[in-house]
């Protein structure tokens, strides 16, 4: 049986295009960049997820010496959601870098990672990959990783 996998997604030639709410989203993820630790890629990453009361949390990723202990923004910054507060269920994830020669995207990992919060919340959310002044923009974080591992 053959199937057809689409995917739909927004592209914004430049973020200045883009709702305010997204904007200020992708703000406060190129801040988070500033506290990320990358002494030893210089890739820095930050990550921001608006919640449900309108709060924003970032994260932002951490290297270390004994690789491949470091960890990345997006799963820093789930990991905290999870831990601090989980009834204030996120609607919108955005992605920075610097250096941001071009839009960031999460790794394999973080990818079935925010797939597991959106089922764990029973509540789908946006993701914004932003880099270099433009932006993708999915409308469930499930869409970046359409295979999934289950248990």
């Amino acid at each position: 049986m053959e199937k057809i996998l689409k995917l739909e997604y927004k592209h914004y030639a430049s973020i200045q295009d883009m709702p305010t709410e997204d904007r200020e989203l992708i703000e406060a993820a190129e801040s988070a960049c500033e506290r990320a630790i990358a002494e030893y890629s210089n890739f820095r990453v930050g990550a921001a997820a608006r919640l449900e009361s309108g709060r924003i949390i970032t994260g932002s990723n951490v290297e270390s010496e004994v690789y491949p202990a470091g960890l990345c923004a997006e799963r820093t910054l789930l990991y905290h959601h999870q831990a601090s507060c989980p009834q204030d269920r996120i609607v919108a994830l955005a992605i920075a870098s610097r250096p941001s020669l071009r839009e960031c995207y999460p790794c394999g990992q973080c990818r079935q990672v925010l797939h597991d919060v959106e089922k764990r919340q029973g509540l789908d959310f946006s993701v914004i990959m932003s880099g270099a002044g433009t932006a993708t923009v999915v409308d469930r974080a499930s869409d970046l990783m359409p295979f999934t591992f289950s248990l």
